[in-house]
């Protein structure tokens, strides 16, 4: 029981006007017809992601009403009084009278909430937020499913894709927040184009269209930039300078080489920007960083921008790590800007994606032929995966599992489990009363925890 009451307690907390911003969600349908609220559907399409349940079907099995708490805990988390649960094919129906848009804008809503909070905060990089932006394959056919596919050719197969450019923002505990989601569509990229050229060409074309979202969801945040050395070029530094935005990018020697050569000079001449530490697991690091380097893009802007690179030796084995940043590099910020801003980027692949493709949450599975909805179900899914991460990394479940005795890890085993226990307890457990009381959360204590 102790995992419905963290949740419950866990959404009051931090998104105590949850109920009301679904209630303002579009809702086209006939209101003759309506048997069940735009709020509960709207729950209805987040358990489907929050229980973990890995296809819409399965919604009919395992949150069936007979003989389960299911429409109880649901009807209290909603505030509503549905006398039946839907079937699946009702989400879809209430989507296709929705706007993709509007989750978008819940998303936000919701990641404001926790900026406001001050729950990120332990993750920021010299103060600002640090955002992670990468693309990633949603589906992919071997036939034309719609005329928004890319398409993909190898020797002997034609692929069609769906794919999305992603930003997510850092938090404390490994957590890693979507904040922005621009799908990229076959008018980004010719049929005929190679798939490495569409890749890129997909990529930072959709940044175009993203950065500006970014900038209106978030006017006043102070953003920080992350990605691969895809994004180190003038469209996205051009951004960047348009938008009072900082960034650490990756810096690769094959994908500006002219810059590469005259940082690996320079630092031979600069002995002194130099800093070596060891971290706590006995790994040695050595920073070495250059200023003003210079750079010339493709429409023949000049750019002036700081270059930095990490040595790492594990056990004999050295491993290099170099970024661009027009962040003040010295040395009291090399460590934070390679460790925070560069490195952290392999969340958005590890904590972000890789999570959400290879768990319940079935990031690939196609819920939506349908291109519309298919971005709905993307986003709830987005929303869903944040309430999962505040519950499992928020020290409210730790301080729950102590009182047997235990803590998370001892008492479920792994993240997985968690999310099957937690089925469980919605299936068979009514969650206490007191969980669901919005004042009684707002005075607990809940930050990110890693241990």
């Amino acid at each position: 029981m102790i995992l419905g009451q963290a949740l419950v307690q866990t959404i009051r907390h931090f998104f105590p006007d949850l109920n009301a911003w679904l209630d303002a969600l579009p809702d086209g349908r006939d209101p003759e017809l309506i048997t069940y609220q735009g709020r509960f559907l709207a729950w209805w399409g987040i358990a489907l992601y929050l229980f973990q349940l890995g296809s819409r079907r399965q919604l009919d099995f395992e949150l069936s009403a007979d003989g389960t708490c299911v429409l109880d805990n649901l009807n209290r988390l909603a505030g509503t009084e549905q006398a039946t649960r839907p079937v699946h094919d009702t989400l879809d129906y209430f989507l296709e009278h929705s706007e993709p848009a509007a989750f978008a804008e819940l998303r936000t809503r919701m990641v404001r909430r926790l900026i406001r909070m001050k729950v990120l905060e332990e993750a920021r990089l010299l103060g600002y937020l640090v955002v992670l932006v990468d693309g990633t394959g949603l589906l992919c056919w071997q036939r034309r499913h719609c005329p928004e596919c890319l398409v993909q050719r190898r020797e002997n197969t034609t692929l069609y894709l769906h794919s999305v450019l992603e930003a997510k923002l850092v938090g404390p505990a490994g957590v890693v927040l979507s904040v922005g989601s621009e799908f990229i569509r076959n008018t980004d990229a010719g049929a005929d184009d190679s798939a490495e050229k569409v890749k890129q060409d997909c990529e930072l074309k959709a940044f175009s269209r993203l950065a500006p979202q970014l900038k209106k969801a978030f006017p006043q945040a102070r953003l920080v930039l992350a990605g691969d050395s895809l994004f180190a070029c003038g469209r996205v530094l051009q951004i960047a300078k348009n938008y009072d935005w900082y960034y650490v990018l990756t810096f690769k020697e094959g994908h500006l080489p002219a810059v590469w050569s005259e940082f690996q000079e320079l630092l031979s001449q600069r002995p002194q920007n130099r800093l070596e530490c060891v971290t706590n697991d006995g790994i040695r690091q050595v920073y070495r960083w250059m200023h003003d380097l210079s750079y010339v893009d493709s429409e023949g802007r000049r750019w002036h921008f700081h270059a930095l690179e990490c040595r790492e030796t594990v056990d004999g084995e050295s491993t290099r790590f170099a970024w661009i940043t027009n962040l003040p590099v010295s040395a009291k910020t090399v460590e934070a800007i390679a460790q925070k801003g560069g490195r952290i980027r392999w969340k958005i692949e590890n904590e972000g994606f890789n999570r959400q493709k290879n768990s319940g949450l079935n990031l690939e599975h196609v819920y939506s032929t349908d291109p519309e909805k298919l971005q709905a179900y993307y986003l709830l899914l987005q929303i869903a995966f944040m309430i999962v991460q505040l519950l499992e990394r928020g020290n409210l479940l730790r301080r729950l599992a102590e009182a047997w005795g235990k803590t998370p890890v001892q008492l479920f085993g792994s993240l997985k489990n968690i999310a099957r226990r937690l089925l469980e307890s919605l299936r068979y457990c009514r969650w206490p009363d007191e969980s669901y009381d919005p004042r009684a959360a707002a005075h607990l204590h809940i930050g990110l925890d890693s241990s």
